[in-house]
């Protein structure tokens, strides 16, 4: 039997997942230069993430819908251009308003790519094909998250603007699947109205709200107390560096990586229920064990039981998403998924921040412990 991962139209989907995850994460090593260069200061430089990601929280909804409408491909194939085309026009910045103004345009390229990967896939494959293929997709993404970092440190040595020029490989992935990519298109004839209704009608089930709040719940574990705040901690308990602190963070993603890439073959033996609970408990056993570590390499245990927790739940939270909608919604079911992502994103920092500030670190991996146990009441109560 042909394994499913060396089917051609999946990946043209790994091409689009590492698109999606390119803006951010090769230019993390470079925001200090970038800072230098540009004449950015401490408090303004996170602008240059955050007009990137904005483009994903407002035009989402209208991603999904277009999606769904007019089709995935024309929706697709135009937003990696301009991705790749505002992403490389950066390289040229000279001033902090030109930069920013690029890279919102490039988020509206990227905004896109986050929606229709799992789309495409839920529109490809169904029953265990579709969650080893989130699974699949989802172990690619960890790989690019630990890659792409390193990669665009090393292209910063030569100027803080030589990242910029990795989101040129969107193009001619562009021209690819325009040229080769088979996946099948929705074929909507209700009005608009009707459509609207019915996809609002479908994401109003118990089942479907529920894996919404799984998803915001389990964003605010990774951009609360992980992505914030355990270099913090690691910083200031163990006098740990950015290249000791990248290991223990790189060590999380190939965890991700191996969990995912067994999903469909948990599917099929424990069922999706019982990896979103497992994927809590693990999240809860990283959110106990990292205040608690009595060493720096220690925490490599905890941190790698939050890998598997997000090698199980995410993908599988996709999986079921996609399950529940039909072709003809599937889009706005993860345009809205993307919105509440985006939107814990940008609460999570802020939330915890206040959490540190007023009851100290060990506060925030509680609160991350509580976001954990919600998530398996969830799995074990709200989802069928």
């Amino acid at each position: 039997m042909t394994k499913l991962y060396l089917d051609k139209n999946l990946q043209y989907v790994f091409g689009i997942t590492l698109m999606a995850i390119l803006g951010v994460s090769s230019i993390i090593p470079a925001l200090p230069d970038i800072m230098e260069g540009l004449k950015f200061t401490p408090t303004t430089i996170g602008l240059s993430i955050s007009v990137f990601t904005l483009p994903g929280v407002i035009f989402s909804p209208l991603v999904g819908i277009l999606a769904d409408r007019v089709g995935r491909k024309k929706i697709l194939i135009p937003s990696l251009f301009l991705f790749g085309a505002a992403g490389f026009l950066c390289f040229f910045a000279r001033t902090v308003e030109t930069l920013l103004t690029l890279r919102f345009i490039q988020g509206m390229g990227a905004a896109p790519l986050g929606v229709l990967y799992g789309t495409i896939i839920g529109d490809l494959y169904s029953g265990r094909d579709r969650g080893a293929a989130m699974g699949y997709n989802a172990s690619v993404l960890s790989m690019g998250t630990a890659f792409f970092p390193a990669l665009g440190g090393s292209l910063a040595m030569l100027g803080w603007n030589w990242p910029f020029l990795l989101p040129l490989l969107a193009i001619p992935l562009g021209i690819l699947i325009m040229l080769g990519m088979k996946t099948p298109e929705p074929r909507n004839k209700e009005a608009l109205g009707d459509y609207m209704k019915g996809a609002l009608r479908q994401m109003r089930t118990r089942k479907a709200l529920a894996l919404f709040a799984t998803t915001f719940l389990t964003f605010i574990i990774l951009y609360g107390p992980i992505v914030t705040y355990l270099p913090l901690l690691l910083a200031n308990r163990f006098q740990a560096t950015p290249g000791t602190i990248g290991m223990i963070f790189l060590a999380a993603s190939l965890m991700t990586a191996v969990a995912s890439f067994q999903l469909g073959w948990l599917t099929e033996r424990v069922g999706q229920r019982a990896l979103l609970a497992a994927g809590a408990v693990f999240y809860g056993l990283c959110m106990i064990g990292v205040p608690n570590m009595p060493g720096f390499w220690l925490t490599i245990l905890p941190v790698t039981s939050f890998g598997i927790a997000q090698g199980l739940n995410i993908p599988t939270i996709m999986t079921m998403l996609t399950s529940i909608a039909p072709m003809e919604q599937r889009g706005a079911f993860m345009a809205a998924n993307g919105m509440l992502l985006r939107l814990s994103q940008t609460v999570a920092p802020m939330f915890m921040g206040g959490v540190y500030a007023l009851f100290g670190m060990e506060a925030v991996f509680m609160v991350g412990l509580t976001c954990a146990a919600g998530i398996l009441l969830l799995a074990l109560f709200a989802v069928e």
